[in-house]
Parts: structure tokens; sequence; C-alpha cells
């Protein structure tokens, strides 16, 4: 809709208008899909680089990252190294790792291991700036009426309680 109405421009002008508002803010381009590399993160790369070669103030590339157990991409590290080497941030935005329900040990094992291997793979990358879980505990997560049938994708359960994925983010961030 607002490539139709205002044309290709309208990206960099957005950047523009907001750098223009608040210079100091860190302007980010943001979007989900792009975790590993493929088509869209290809298109969010070419993006980037493209706005950084008419000066358009960028600063970082935010990956949603909204994973199933068990799908992290095994690239996502040297994805997140090829938008740092544009020389922009990138930060995990909106972690979460969606099970299959009902949960059981085995699946909350494998989100373990995921969740680590999402913290691990952006403290590997000096320029990886955070990562940001979306949501504190699954009484209040927005994956069951988005994905029916799926559940339990935040690192403490519906009581507030731990979850492995707790653990392993701890000891990612060890």
């Amino acid at each position: 809709m607002f490539y139709n109405t205002l044309g290709k421009s309208y990206i960099a002008d957005a950047f523009k208008f907001a750098h223009d508002a608040d210079p100091a803010a860190k302007l980010y381009l943001n979007d989900y899909n792009v975790e590993g590399i493929n088509n869209k993160s290809t298109a969010m790369y070419d993006l980037i680089k493209e706005l950084k070669s008419q000066n358009v103030p960028i600063h970082g590339a935010g990956l949603q990252a909204h994973f199933s157990v068990g799908q992290v991409p095994t690239d996502i590290q040297k994805n997140i190294e090829r938008f740092v080497a544009l020389d922009v941030d990138v930060a995990i935005t909106e972690l979460d790792i969606r099970i299959k329900m009902p949960a059981d040990a085995a699946k909350l094992e494998q989100q373990a291991k995921d969740y680590g291997a999402v913290v691990k793979a952006c403290m590997a990358v000096k320029r990886c700036v955070g990562v940001t879980i979306s949501g504190l505990t699954d009484k209040f997560s927005w994956i069951p009426s988005t994905f029916p049938g799926y559940g339990a994708a935040l690192i403490y359960d519906e009581n507030y309680k731990e979850k492995p994925a707790y653990n392993a983010v701890k000891d990612a961030l060890a």
C-alpha cells in the first residue's frame, strides 16, 4: 500500500523523517522470517545496503525470531554477521519458541537448546546488541490465539515457574 501510494523511496523517507524528529534515536529495520539466510533476509540485507549507500540514517536490523521448537535456523549467527558487516547493529527483537501442545519433557528440552542457540549466536557477534524475549510467562502469550494447537513459547510457564529454557538463556549469558 505505501509503496503503491508513495513510491519506492517511502522507506528511506520514513527513516529520514524519524531521524529529523529525533536525531538521537537508534533506527532499526525490523521484520520476521529474516533470522536465517533466505530470500527474505537477503532482500532485507540488500535494502539496508542500499539505504546505507544513500546515507539514510539506519542503525540496525531487528530479527523478530518467532520459531517453532527445533526450527531455529542453523545459520542465524552467519546472518547476524552479514548484517553487522553493513555497519549496523543487530537485535533479536521478539524471541519466542512455540511448542506443539501438549508440551512434554523432550519438547521443553529442545526448546531450551533452541533458546540457548539463539542467545549464543547473538553473544558471539560483537554488534548483536540484545535479545528481547516476546513476553515473560506463557500465561499471557500471544501464541495460542495466533497459532492454534501451539503454546508454551516463553521461558516461564503459566504459573511463573522457570522452564528449562530459562536456564539455557541464563547459561548462554554467563
